[in-house]
């Protein structure tokens, strides 16, 4: 006699539905990522590790003296907004390289960055690897 069930029940567990599931998530997570990102300055920075893409045009340079500098020549600081006016003013992307030493106050970082911000200038500020 043959005692077997007419319905089978196969022990294979399916997997489709599970990987249906785990994109799904994947797909919702990185469409709201996004949003979550907070305010922040539209800064070009730079990694740490390689260089930038960006061709430099001009570099501000800050001192711990708090002297300026563009590329190689001191400036005073009301000078700056007149003489990157003066450089950039041909330039179809203009780009500033900000560089600052290690314990200048974060105020005079701004003050350039904020020259750069007004004439709508990309800055990039530049790290030291590691």
């Amino acid at each position: 006699m043959n005692f077997r069930g007419r319905n089978k029940v196969s022990a294979e567990f399916n997997m489709s539905s599970m990987t249906d599931v785990i994109f799904l998530l994947l797909i919702f997570f990185l469409l709201t990522s996004p949003a979550i990102t907070p305010n922040a300055l539209d800064l070009v920075l730079p990694k740490a590790q390689g260089k930038t893409t960006n061709v430099q045009q001009v570099s501000v340079s800050i001192s711990k003296e708090l002297g300026f500098y563009i590329d190689d020549q001191q400036v005073s600081k009301n000078q700056i907004a007149g003489r990157l006016n003066q450089i950039l003013k041909d330039s179809n992307e203009p780009t500033v390289l900000l560089r600052t030493a290690e314990g200048v106050p974060i105020e005079e970082a701004v003050y350039v960055m904020d020259i750069a911000n007004k004439n709508n200038y990309k800055i990039v500020l530049a790290v030291r690897p590691e």
